[in-house]
This record gives C-alpha cells, sequence and structure tokens, in this order.
C-alpha cells in the first residue's frame, strides 16, 4: 500500500491529520508539523479545510470526541479550560461522520472518497438511479469519435456489443442483448437522419 492508504485504517483521527489528509498531505510526514510554520509555507488548502472541521465540530455538524484547551498557572497547574475551545491535537473526529460532512459540502473524492471517480451520477453504477442503457448509450458516445467510414450507429453498435457486459446487455450465455444494442446506438446516434456518413467539415 501506498504510504496514506494505511492512514484509511483508522476510524478516529485528529482535527490536524484529518485537515492533512484532506489536503493530500501524509501526517506522518514532516508537514504534520504544519502547525508551526508560517501560513504561507503550510500545505495548500490546510488551512482552510482544518478552519472547516473545526466550526463543523464545533457546532455538531461532525460526531467524535471534543477535547478542550486548558489554561494552567505558573506553575503548570491546570486551571480550568479555555470556553469554547478545541484542542487539535487531543480531540477525535469520527472518520464515518466526516466523510458525511463532506458529502454535505459537495465533496466526494479525495482521500476519504478512494472509490470515487469524477463520473457524472448518471455514470456511477451505485447510483440508486443508474440506468445500464443510458450509462452504455453516453460511453459509447464518447468512445466513438471516429466512425471509421461506417454511420456512426453501425460504429456505435460495434463498441457496444464488444462492451455489453460491462452494462449487462448480454444473455444467460454471454451474448450480446440485440435489442438493447439497437435502443442505447439509438440513443448515442448523432446522425439520426441516415444517409451516408459525413466528412470532418461538411
Amino acid at each position: 500500500m501506498e504510504s496514506l492508504d494505511y492512514w484509511r485504517l483508522c476510524d478516529e483521527l485528529s482535527i490536524i491529520q484529518a485537515a492533512l489528509l484532506l489536503a493530500e498531505c501524509d501526517p506522518s510526514s514532516e508537514d504534520a508539523y504544519a502547525e508551526n510554520w508560517d501560513m504561507d509555507k503550510r500545505p495548500k488548502g490546510y488551512e482552510a479545510v482544518k478552519t472547516a472541521i473545526t466550526n463543523a465540530f464545533r457546532r455538531g455538524a461532525i460526531k467524535g470526541r471534543l477535547i478542550p484547551n486548558y489554561e494552567y498557572d505558573i506553575n503548570g497547574n491546570q486551571c480550568g479550560e479555555i470556553e469554547d475551545s478545541i484542542n487539535l491535537v487531543e480531540s477525535r473526529v469520527d472518520v464515518a461522520s466526516l466523510q458525511g460532512w463532506l458529502e454535505t459540502r459537495g465533496i466526494r473524492t479525495g482521500f476519504f472518497f478512494p472509490a470515487a471517480t469524477d463520473a457524472p451520477d448518471y455514470l456511477d453504477p451505485k447510483n440508486p438511479r443508474y440506468a445500464p442503457k443510458l450509462a452504455a448509450a453516453v460511453r459509447a458516445w464518447q468512445a466513438v469519435t471516429d466512425a471509421g467510414g461506417k454511420h456512426p450507429k453501425q460504429a456505435l453498435a460495434k463498441w457496444l456489443r464488444e462492451h455489453a457486459a460491462e452494462f449487462g446487455m448480454t444473455d444467460d450465455e454471454g451474448k450480446p442483448n440485440e435489442t438493447g444494442i439497437e435502443e442505447a446506438s439509438k440513443v448515442a446516434n448523432w446522425q439520426p437522419g441516415g444517409g451516408a456518413p459525413k466528412t470532418p467539415g461538411e
């Protein structure tokens, strides 16, 4: 595994660790000492995400174990907590809660979403409204940029047959479902009027 991957084993993180990971920095690297650096030397995005996590943690939008900062007298004796403070090192953020909060902020990629992609929702098989034929049509349209002298619909259908299994468009024997391929290729066809294939510039 990459060094960052080991951090995925953690169910809880300190606020500093979570902020560093969101800024794509390894908390076990020298960047972990960013709090001691000048603002302009800290990892890009670190200060912003640290502030956002702290504020969300304070108001309960992110769950975890909040540990305040404490005041000490001249002899080093603890004499009370500092009101409305959060200890960035000792406090623990619940990773599952952090992921949920990130999603509400529109963030679904990066360290805390290792399986995520930048693909639109309608191309994500995990989306509850995922429609395989729609996804197949879009992927075929993206893939077939040159019909190779064929009518676009023919080239699209060829691609769809080759990738039918990826979109569940095969029968029990693994053969392409011609009805589904016909429907998807119609949707993706950019020359529905028929006729001879158009050459670039026409």
